[in-house]
């Protein structure tokens, strides 16, 4: 008696098991069938003739083993067949060639069976386990994550999920200012599922661009809903960040979205951040006006691009030179990652006189024409003096009566020089 309470004990250990574990009790049903068929096979050579119940609102089983009845020197397998005599002991009525059906102590085979149904439980539990991670978490790789900090070591931090999963962000995918304390909340997003030997191994990140990205997601309901695209994302974790985006409807400014009333959005995500810096700018298949908004603060006098390299000139005005490197060369970095374009920049080499910026003229010429005249690299006017009126009407796509009125504007203001 006291062996079969071990095993229903065992059972109902294994119960509890599967509530913490999240595997639901149909499963566990049929892998507590599964192992003691398993066992029952290994003892006997066949599980074919027994039947077994789960009863899961009792918490526990029975075992019911089917046998022919043959005569007393008959008996050839007591697994298979059973004698008459020992069948009259549990019927009366029994006769030859008549099935039997008995119920079986579990326990009744030993300690030994007992301690091997254990290991076939725990082996398959485990095995499940592994199952639901990896079926979990494959199909939500590029998805945010938040996790309890559980563990933190020296070259990773283990998480664990809602149902106790353990994930990893790496020393690698933190950001420099990270800084975690045991219990907290961490968000991150997963960038791998490993799943070597059937053992799943989920890697969570912070400084994937994609964790910017499903963060400007949660925050700007635009990006959400597919008003507004990220075209782009250059970042430099914990320093700085420069992110493109285009906007679908021109009602709507994809830049004022994104940056929010009075920075509102934006600071939700400088802060998950730990206060990177972030630029949004609009998006262009233009590469000289993508380049010259990339470098952003700094504005360029004029840009050279050549194509086939991936690299442009870029001409600056001395004082706008240090704008366009930025602190440490943060900012022309990340505008050469953004652009994908090699970025040299040169200061200007006129030097004779000032020179004006063609925004300055916003309201003696049009804002179009002025776009037009950048989109050929031209962002002064001395740029545009420089060539003659057939190149600008011809790079520019412009009337010639507008490229007159231009000159006329721009030469105005050096015909004292």
């Amino acid at each position: 008696m006291a062996k079969k309470q071990e095993t229903v004990s065992m059972i109902d250990t294994f119960a509890e098991f599967k509530e913490l574990k999240n595997i639901d009790r149909t499963t566990l049903i049929s892998v507590l069938e599964e192992a003691f068929r398993n066992v029952i096979s290994k003892m006997f050579g066949s599980d074919e003739n027994y039947d077994i119940i789960i009863n899961p609102d009792k918490g526990d089983f029975e075992i019911w083993r089917n046998r022919e009845v043959v005569a007393d020197d008959d008996l050839e397998d007591p697994n298979l067949q059973i004698s008459l005599t020992e069948a009259r002991k549990i019927g009366e009525d029994y006769e030859i060639g008549e099935e039997i059906t008995d119920e079986v102590n579990f326990a009744g085979f030993g300690r030994r069976a007992v301690l091997n149904l254990r290991q076939a439980l725990a082996s398959k539990i485990l095995e499940l386990q592994k199952d639901n991670l990896y079926n979990k978490y494959k199909d939500r790789v590029g998805q945010i994550v938040a996790a309890e900090v559980y563990q933190i070591w020296k070259k990773e931090i283990l998480l664990l999920d809602d149902e106790e999963n353990e994930l990893i962000l790496p020393k690698t995918e933190q950001i420099p200012g990270d800084f975690f304390r045991k219990n907290e909340t961490a968000r991150a997003v997963v960038v791998k599922v490993d799943n070597q030997n059937n053992n799943p191994k989920i890697i969570l990140s912070r400084t994937s661009n994609l964790f910017m990205q499903r963060l400007f997601e949660l925050e700007v309901p635009e990006i959400h809903d597919g008003l507004i695209t990220i075209k782009r994302i250059a970042r430099i974790p914990g320093e700085r960040a420069k992110v493109a985006v285009e906007s679908y409807d021109d009602r709507i400014d994809p830049v004022g979205a994104c940056v929010g009333m009075k920075g509102a959005r934006i600071h939700g995500i400088v802060r998950e951040l730990r206060n990177e810096n972030i630029d949004v700018i609009n998006y262009t298949n233009n590469t000289a006006l993508f380049i010259q908004r990339a470098l952003s603060p700094a504005k360029i006098s004029s840009i050279k691009i050549h194509e086939g390299e991936k690299r442009a000139e870029v001409f600056l005005r001395p004082e706008e030179v240090s704008l366009a490197i930025g602190k440490g060369g943060l900012n022309i970095k990340l505008a050469s990652m953004l652009t994908e374009y090699t970025i040299d920049v040169f200061r200007d080499i006129d030097v004779d006189g000032e020179d004006i910026y063609l925004d300055e003229f916003s309201d003696e010429i049009e804002s179009w024409v002025i776009e037009a005249l950048k989109n050929i690299g031209c962002y002064t006017a001395k740029n545009v003096l420089a060539l003659s009126r057939e190149e600008i009407m011809e790079k520019a796509d412009l009337e010639e009566n507008t490229v007159n009125e231009i000159f006329e504007i721009l030469q105005a203001e050096f015909e004292d020089e």
